[in-house]
């Protein structure tokens, strides 16, 4: 990949070294006041005596992915995360998905995330996720898609999760600029895979037709008797992580898409489970390996946005009672925040900002004696910093800058 003007400030100041640099991402962190409380978010209701420390030892703060008032999805706030901005390096949900199965994403493909769907006799969505159909039918179904053949196009369809897939065309003069079909709602018909330019008429045919053979494959299957594809995309020429920051890096993180932002960014995605306790091990085992190592935890976001408050905090106390183990490495910098608002009492992203600690062993520490969003709004990050300040933060902190000017 090529540099980027983007980055060429911080390059010319980067300066190796060995310091160990980890960011922890709890997903969706940040919440509102629950109902009937006394006005804590779940993080602040939780018992966090190992993060408290850390925020006392710390730099505290609140970041925004996108700007103020924007909610970001999870790819631009990762994005925002590792430092690249995100209004800037715009990437379709498609290219994450497909190279967060691994699947090997050539220059000029064209790449969609699927959605098996429930749709009625008349053609209107009645369930976007088909009933969250389980992995192994979402499997089943995708051999009978891998069956459909579009002339002048190769096609490639393969499962992520439960009812997700991914659909990628290889062939000629493929443009990514489609629009979703998937309605974002139900009751309502699909939308066709509208050109946004006249260059794009040619795959808005192809991946129409692809459609067309879909609807008779999955004619009379239940619940999944119809897709949806959204995020159209291409992998886009970026400069790598390593470029940008000159860090080997490492992530840690078992839902597909996450590893898809890592590996656009050509970090190390090293195969890991569920459990943070066995991700904690990894970074142990290859600490010499690298000098940056990216921790996600997922459940505290899906909880959020099932509306389940005590399964949130209770992941929230989980991730604490294993931050000690993190500590033990004696990292230089050690990050912890999510990538952006999930609040229960929302059941969805939104636009509020994160919380986030920053601790390292020339941090100068702030006022804040614990962890959580109305005391990191006096922290000294700011009450709504940006989130790509975190990589020159960290950098400076792990005495990876030099001084810039005489």
């Amino acid at each position: 990949m090529s540099s980027d003007s983007e980055f060429k400030f911080l390059q010319d100041l980067l300066r190796p070294n060995d310091s160990k640099i980890i960011l922890l991402v709890l997903d969706g962190l940040g919440g509102l006041p629950t109902e009937g409380g006394d006005g804590a978010t779940v993080l602040e209701a939780a018992e966090t005596p190992n993060l408290d420390a850390l925020a006392e030892q710390g730099i505290c703060g609140l970041h925004e992915a996108a700007g103020t008032g924007v909610t970001p999805g999870s790819g631009p706030a990762h994005l925002a995360l590792f430092g690249y901005d995100p209004r800037r390096f715009q990437v379709g949900r498609g290219v994450l998905s497909a190279l967060g199965i691994g699947f090997d994403l050539q220059d000029g493909d064209v790449a969609a995330r699927g959605n098996f769907c429930s749709m009625d006799d008349e053609g209107c969505v009645t369930d976007r996720r088909a009933g969250r159909i389980d992995s192994e039918k979402g499997r089943e179904l995708c051999r009978l898609l891998k069956e459909i053949e579009v002339p002048g196009v190769e096609l490639f369809v393969e499962p992520v999760k439960e009812y997700r897939f991914v659909l990628v065309l290889r062939g000629r003069d493929l443009s990514p600029d489609l629009g979703d079909t998937d309605p974002q709602a139900t009751g309502k018909e699909a939308l066709p895979p509208k050109p946004g330019s006249q260059e794009a008429e040619r795959s808005a045919n192809l991946v129409q037709q692809f459609l067309e053979e879909a609807r008779k494959k999955l004619c009379g299957q239940d619940p999944a008797n119809m897709v949806l594809l959204r995020g159209f995309s291409s992998r886009p020429d970026w400069p790598t992580f390593q470029e940008a920051f000159g860090l080997r890096a490492a992530a840690l993180a078992d839902y597909p898409m996450y590893r898809g932002v890592a590996r656009l960014l050509e970090m190390d995605a090293l195969d890991c489970g569920q459990s943070l306790e066995n991700k904690i091990e990894l970074v142990k085992a290859h600490w010499d390996a690298f000098d940056f190592f990216y921790i996600h935890v997922k459940r505290t976001d899906s909880a959020g946005e099932d509306g389940d408050t005590q399964t949130k905090q209770a992941q929230i106390e989980q991730v604490d009672q294993h931050l000690p183990a993190l500590r033990e490495l004696e990292p230089d910098v050690l990050m912890v925040t999510g990538d952006h608002s999930t609040p229960a009492a929302m059941q969805s992203h939104s636009w509020h900002p994160v919380p986030t600690v920053l601790w390292a062993k020339n941090a100068r520490p702030d006022a804040v004696k614990n962890f959580g969003e109305r005391v990191c709004i006096a922290g000294g990050l700011g009450p709504r910093f940006p989130t790509t300040d975190l990589m020159p933060l960290s950098l400076a902190h792990a005495g990876r800058l030099r001084k810039f000017g005489a």
